[in-house]
């Protein structure tokens, strides 16, 4: 080393000390991929950084459909998913793409749609709601990703045994947000979960139509990715983040957010 110049000293220290990080510190970001309701509301950015704080990782975000977040991790794309559809979970679980599954909160869903209600959907039957709205004169806007939302919605239909024709149904392909705004441009109605509503309601103009039926009830749950499906994924990283969300810490964080005052999500305590 006395031999070489400065600079190249310099150069071959950075490489030596690169080449020999040890495996922790090789391991520090952490791959998530969640629906769009946990970043829409607000909830990730306001939890994240506390976790970041008590873990040394950092995470980085893809926020999609619930459909598309677990088909990212099942490619081996994320070390993790947050995601809310328990059906979808459940199989995927199942088909060995995911291990170590955990409830981590819960909230609901709700029907929105105009003030004026066109085609008197209010009231606290989401199945009654949802055949007036296939009935009734006005639009319905659903998010048609297959996110956990949609997956609900469509479900809703089903056990209705009704829908609207094609000319009254728009399948957006968009997350929460832009369903939201896409639904108060065309006076139409839309399932949204509480969360995200909560935080466009002001922009959009509006109403909770329906809510309170045991049927919107909106469980989240977050699973690691398999690492023997995937040996390269963060599966340390992917269980402290688990463990964390379910841990007195991670409760008492969803618990206290609760944006201008109203409390969004609900920590599971099992």
């Amino acid at each position: 080393m006395r031999l070489l110049h400065p600079i190249l000293r310099g150069a071959l220290a950075a490489c030596l000390a690169l080449c020999c990080q040890p495996p922790a510190l090789a391991q520090q970001t952490l791959r998530l991929s969640t629906t769009t309701s946990t970043e829409n509301s607000g909830l990730l950015a306001y939890l994240l950084p506390q976790f970041e704080a008590d873990s040394g990782l950092r995470v980085q975000v893809i926020a999609v459909g619930s459909g598309k977040a677990l088909e990212l991790a099942k490619n081996g794309d994320v070390d993790v998913a947050l995601v809310h559809a328990r059906a979808a979970e459940d199989k995927f679980v199942a088909d060995g793409h995911g291990v170590e599954r955990r409830d981590v909160m819960y909230n609901d869903f709700v029907v929105v749609g105009p003030a004026a209600d066109p085609s008197g959907a209010r009231g606290r039957d989401v199945l009654a709601a949802f055949r007036r709205i296939a009935a009734g004169p006005a639009r319905f806007v659903s998010r048609g990703d297959n996110s956990g939302t949609e997956q609900m919605e469509q479900s809703y239909w089903r056990l209705a045994g009704a829908r609207p024709p094609a000319a009254r149904y728009v399948a957006a392909g968009q997350g929460m947000g832009e369903v939201l705004n896409m639904a108060a441009e065309l006076q139409a109605y839309t399932l949204a979960d509480r969360a995200t509503f909560s935080t466009y309601k002001a922009r959009t103009g509006l109403e909770i139509l329906v809510e309170g039926d045991a049927r919107m009830f909106n469980p989240y749950g977050i699973i690691a990715v398999n690492p023997a499906r995937h040996p390269g994924v963060n599966i340390q990283g992917a269980r402290r983040l688990s463990e964390w969300l379910t841990s007195a810490a991670g409760r008492r964080g969803i618990a206290a957010f609760r944006p201008a005052g109203q409390q969004l999500f609900f920590p599971s305590t099992r």
